[in-house]
């Protein structure tokens, strides 16, 4: 039986659930509000550059992406580059990310040193998440790389991302993303990243291609206002003045859209999609004639920067000019989400200048800040308990964000993975 349902979002999750939907013989109606696909993966033109308003790369591990850049036929797009991390600290460059930069680090005791490689090197080894669900991540951290070494390399990285939340995290949550960057390594000394040619516009060009050539029906700047309930079931959606029936209806939406646009939901469900907190980011990428350094990350702990990092882009990515993103995360609630594009890019400005003195004034070709206000969710311990079903007590109606996949971080592959395994519910 063909199935005609209504796909709330064209993220890569959503992105996916049609997808799936069409390679199963259905037929997905994909409403989004933007006016491009891709939510968080989206492109945009940076002065001539088609890139991501938010950087992105991949992963040898990310299995759900590389098998539908297969599926797709755009395989021989994925490039994979040896990638350096580094790290600024008390004004000082430093090499970062194997065990010999870790020895050589300076402003870290030898014990503190050997606690955090220690800690990291198991963190890689862990199977299984479960025991770290309900522990907070600032107690796990401490606890295995002491006070010191988690005042050096890790209280900034909270401070700066997550600021009143910092206290309240799965360690489950972050052991993931410990261990995401680990497994990336092919060998003690060396980690390799990915990234296909011509960027995320690429895999999105292609699953939208696909999803059209199967039936599939895509509706750009089209927010839904509405998905109506009757007596327990999903009856349609309703879209810029106009009501379309559906009996299924799936949305990729953040989270806290969803008490706006399904009201209906009982209330008790209604208050745990309110309880989940978010952070916002305002993401400036800026556009050099030059090379800023030579690490793809570089973590940042300076009591005169408020970043947790920044990515020199084209350090993974070979473009014709130097590119690099610097995000500004904060609740979407903090004041300084208010501040103007201006003072970031002001900011940013500075803080390479201050980190590379031979950059000039004329060695920046442009920069632009993005915001998203539902970037990251904030998992607390034991967060998966606190969410609703993914099947609601609703007939016909799905819903999902990045939440769900806990205790992995959000990202395209495990996006992916997700909205195909739900598409596959749904039908």
């Amino acid at each position: 039986m063909k199935h005609k349902v209504a796909v709330l979002g064209a993220g890569p999750m959503g992105l996916a659930v049609a997808y799936q939907l069409v390679k199963d013989g259905h037929q997905p109606v994909i409403f989004e509000a933007d006016d491009r696909v891709g939510g968080m993966t989206a492109t945009f033109d940076f002065s001539g550059l088609t890139i991501e308003r938010f950087y992105h790369f991949h992963c040898t591990s990310d299995h759900a992406f590389l098998d539908i850049v297969k599926e797709l036929g755009i395989a021989d797009k994925m490039q994979w580059t040896p990638t350096k991390m580094g790290y600024w600290f008390e004004g000082r460059l430093q090499a970062w990310g194997n065990p010999v930069s870790l020895l050589r680090f300076k402003g870290l005791s030898f014990m503190a040193k050997c606690r955090y490689g220690l800690h990291a090197f198991l963190s890689t080894k862990r199977k299984n998440w479960k025991p770290l669900d309900d522990v907070d991540a600032v107690t796990w951290i401490k606890r295995w790389v002491g006070e010191e070494a988690y005042e050096v390399l890790w209280r900034r990285l909270f401070d700066y991302k997550f600021y009143d939340f910092t206290d309240n995290l799965s360690a489950a949550w972050i052991w993931s993303r410990i261990r995401r960057i680990g497994n990336s390594r092919y060998s003690l000394m060396r980690e390799k990243l990915g990234a296909l040619e011509g960027g995320s516009d690429t895999l999105l060009k292609a699953m939208k291609k696909a999803i059209e050539d199967g039936g599939g029906i895509f509706k750009l700047s089209c927010a839904v206002s509405k998905v109506n309930i009757q007596d327990g079931c999903v009856t349609g959606v309703e879209a810029l003045g106009d009501t379309e029936q559906f009996d299924k209806v799936v949305s990729t939406i953040p989270l806290p859209f969803v008490p706006r646009v399904i009201p209906d939901l009982p209330r008790d469900v209604l208050a745990k999609f309110e309880s989940v907190n978010n952070i916002a980011v305002v993401c400036v990428i800026v556009k050099l004639k030059k090379a800023f350094t030579d690490s793809f990350w570089l973590n940042v702990n300076d009591p005169e920067m408020d970043i947790p990092g920044i990515v020199e882009y084209t350090n993974l990515r070979m473009l014709d000019n130097h590119v690099l993103y610097v995000p500004f995360y904060m609740p979407g609630e903090h004041e300084k989400f208010q501040d103007s594009d201006q003072l970031f890019l002001d900011k940013v400005r500075s803080y390479l200048k201050k980190i590379n003195p031979e950059l000039t004034d004329d060695d920046f070709i442009d920069m632009r800040a993005s915001r998203y206000r539902y970037a990251q969710p904030v998992c607390e311990p034991g967060f998966m308990k606190k969410l609703p079903p993914v099947s609601l007590p609703v007939k016909g109606l799905w819903v999902a964000d990045t939440s769900y996949y806990y205790p992995e971080d959000r990202g395209i592959s495990e996006s992916i993975q997700f909205g195909r395994n739900m598409a596959k519910k749904v039908v």
